[in-house]
């Protein structure tokens, strides 16, 4: 990537040029430099060992964050249908989880709670006792070394599915940006107390970063980095999560917070909305379709890591394929997740963390 960040994308839009050093290269190839037959593109694709000395882009199994997907009760483990390979645990099991995680050689973790009730505040996701807060202590005292990052949201533990509290606008309910904002930074110290490495407030609110770094700062918790995920749209590949998370809204849609597809200027400016708001991470999700997206923000930002989020459907659609006999699963996954990485991400939140660390071992 050095020399300017995804020269296609330069093509796809008339504002952007070439850096010098692109443009040098392309007058050299074109003008100056060998041309067919003395120059044959192909000569450097002939052997397996000399493809993968010139290769510019590899994936890592540290590259890689696996989402788990937390339960009550004790013993529990139930299958998601919608993400095979995948289940909602209860905190007693993580134990052993944890232990298998850094046995792959994955670093991190990120955890979603799936509370035992519900209401219409979500006040389940303040307890020292809730699902997540357990699930923290219980992977932190099997593995101290495993990151720890936890997705500070609402969306699983409100009756109503959204994101935070409502409130009426002419008879159209909408979730309330401010007072969430005291929500998302109780919850962050709540998840901090109990041992979160790195907090992801998800929810897409105005002012979510700044209100979460005030609350840990205040609580003495100013080590604590906020991964946002500062480019969230609302996406149609969110269903199978939705399932696994028992988080689908029970009205509506999500439009009114998260990004619409169509744009991508518009998340350059909420990436520097977050970064000038104390962001220390950035999250581009969804990460297949948004590509360009994950490309733009880097080349805007090339000095903060940049986190993408393989999500529940991109990861779902290659398994049903593979399991139709359509695609190769192991190389149809490795590719995508390379074009992610290629793409500009630093790290990748995927489901496939596990099927990865066990090809590439």
């Amino acid at each position: 990537m050095e020399g300017g960040l995804c020269p296609p994308i330069r093509q796809m839009f008339w504002w952007t040029q070439p850096t010098p050093l692109e443009a040098h290269s392309m007058t050299q190839a074109s003008d100056f430099g060998p041309k067919f037959p003395q120059l044959r593109m192909r000569r450097l694709r002939q052997h397996a060992a000399l493809r993968e000395l010139v290769r510019e882009t590899e994936i890592s199994v540290r590259d890689l964050i696996l989402p788990l997907f937390v339960r009550p009760g004790s013993n529990a483990r139930q299958p998601i249908a919608s993400m095979p390979g995948h289940d909602q645990l209860s905190a007693d099991l993580l134990t052993d989880e944890a232990k298998a995680i850094v046995e792959l050689g994955i670093p991190a973790v990120i955890l979603f709670g799936i509370p035992a009730w519900k209401d219409l505040t979500g006040s389940a996701a303040l307890r020292d006792d809730g699902v997540v807060q357990q699930a923290i202590r219980k992977i932190k005292s099997a593995a101290p070394d495993l990151l720890v990052v936890t997705d500070l949201c609402y969306c699983e533990y409100t009756d109503h599915g959204h994101c935070g509290v409502l409130i009426d606008r002419g008879g159209r309910s909408d979730v309330d940006n401010d007072a969430t904002l005291e929500l998302l930074a109780q919850q962050a110290v709540s998840h901090a107390k109990a041992g979160a490495d790195v907090i992801a407030p998800s929810g897409m609110m105005d002012g979510m970063v700044a209100a979460i770094r005030r609350a840990l700062d205040a609580a003495r918790f100013d080590h604590t980095p906020i991964l946002s995920y500062a480019a969230k749209y609302a996406s149609a590949f969110y269903g199978p999560f939705r399932e696994a998370a028992e988080s689908a809204p029970q009205f509506g849609d999500r439009a009114s917070y998260q990004m619409d597809p169509a744009n991508a200027r518009e998340a350059l400016r909420e990436v520097a909305l977050d970064l000038a708001e104390g962001a220390d991470l950035i999250m581009v999700k969804p990460a297949l379709s948004y590509l360009d997206v994950i490309c733009r923000v880097k080349q805007a930002h090339p000095e903060v890591p940049l986190c993408a989020y393989n999500v529940s459907g991109e990861y779902s659609m290659v398994k049903a394929a593979a399991a139709n006999g359509w695609l190769d699963e192991r190389r149809t996954t490795l590719e995508v997740l390379t074009s992610i990485k290629r793409a500009g991400a630093d790290m990748i939140i995927t489901y496939s963390a596990k099927d990865v660390a066990q090809w590439l071992a």
